[in-house]
């Protein structure tokens, strides 16, 4: 029978859906993890529902590749338990956790086919030869790589390289997966692909997965959930689009994403709201457009904010345009899509910045 966690104490199955409580498989109970007088991981206590995929995101030194490799098993915890399934695991080895993993660098076996490389994991556990070869042929036609078996991985794209590394890290069937900075060697355009495949991998298997990566977009492309970490320790967790609509603090605004911190603008800010104390005004810059000045007004000009600024820095990026605006004591980033006959304006420029009151927030600094 399948068990839950609450308050760090195995329940059974039933019981959890008689309190109405979030299925957990996996749980970080106060971890902290030392490397001698360093703390990288500190009194972590962190949930991961069954089926969920989230997402572990924060700068170099964050902490965040520690987390999953103390959850991998290749790192123990100095105080504190993780518990999968009800069960600590917090003392078992690698090899005894029925887990997943695909790494950054793919760690394919170079002297073995695609095939054998996929058969390894199955092999391990003892499956007949029979078995493997049907299981093998079925994740080779789901990956798009019937044709590959063959090959060696030094005979691969890097893109095919990643599938193998997923199909080996899918074929046992385990109910959890985790991703090192899996698509951190693959270029933009490989990246995008191989996001929509991870994300339709997670959806047909269903397998709780935790990935570690340090990119915003692929994060917010491919979670269910995004814990966003500082220094050891959780910043703040929630859904991508809350975190990236609403995060709490400036260090989470500013790094996922772009983000207007506007202290001592020169104007006074109108949100409909009073600012909170020990906060300061944010916003993000596709919320603000840019017109000139006296340019008719918006349907709901009357929810608005307008201030007028000079054009510091135009910057083309494609599908975007991305303006520097200098307000007051301030500058503001503004950034919007790129459309024919469009007004562009060139630095020097006097322009008319207008936001919705309700786009404003207030983070604590």
């Amino acid at each position: 029978m399948s068990l839950y966690v609450r308050r760090h104490v195995a329940i059974s199955e039933d019981e959890a859906l008689e309190n109405g409580l979030v299925p957990a498989q996996i749980e970080f109970c106060s971890v902290t993890k030392m490397y001698g007088p360093v703390a990288a991981v500190r009194d972590l206590s962190l949930t991961v529902c069954r089926g969920e995929f989230l997402t572990i995101l924060g700068p170099s030194g964050s902490g965040k590749t520690t987390t999953l490799m103390l959850l991998a098993g290749f790192e123990a915890p100095t105080q504190g338990d993780i518990l999968i399934a009800g069960k600590s695991v917090a003392a078992v080895p690698s090899y005894h956790r029925d887990q997943g993993i695909v790494f950054q660098s793919y760690a394919l076996f170079p002297h073995l086919t695609v095939r054998r490389n996929l058969e390894f994991p199955l092999e391990m556990r003892g499956m007949r030869a029979a078995e493997r070869a049907k299981r093998v042929d079925r994740i080779l036609e789901r990956v798009h790589l019937n044709e590959f078996g063959a090959r060696m991985p030094s005979q691969l794209s890097g893109g095919q390289q990643q599938r193998v590394a997923l199909a080996r890290a899918l074929i046992a069937d385990p109910p959890i997966l985790l991703l090192d900075e899996p698509l951190g060697a693959l270029d933009r355009s490989l990246r995008e692909q191989m996001q929509g495949e991870i994300k339709s991998l997670h959806k047909e298997f269903g397998i709780t997965t935790v990935c570690v990566t340090h990119d915003q977009d692929e994060a917010l492309t491919l979670s269910d959930r995004i814990i966003v970490m500082r220094a050891g320790q959780i910043e703040q967790s929630d859904t991508p689009e809350a975190l990236y609509d609403r995060p709490a603090t400036r260090f989470v605004a500013k790094f996922l994403g772009e983000a207007n911190i506007i202290e001592d603008p020169g104007f006074k800010i109108e949100a409909g709201i009073a600012q909170p104390s020990g906060t300061v005004a944010m916003i993000r810059p596709e919320r603000i457009c840019i017109a000139a000045p006296g340019a008719a007004k918006r349907a709901d000009a009357n929810q608005c904010q307008t201030v007028t600024g000079t054009v510091d820095d135009m910057i083309y990026a494609g599908p975007l345009r991305k303006y520097h605006v200098r307000v007051g004591s301030g500058v503001l980033v503004v950034r919007g899509h790129v459309a024919s006959g469009q007004q562009i304006f060139r630095p020097g420029d006097e322009v008319q910045l207008q936001w919705l009151r309700s786009d404003i927030r207030f983070v604590t600094s």
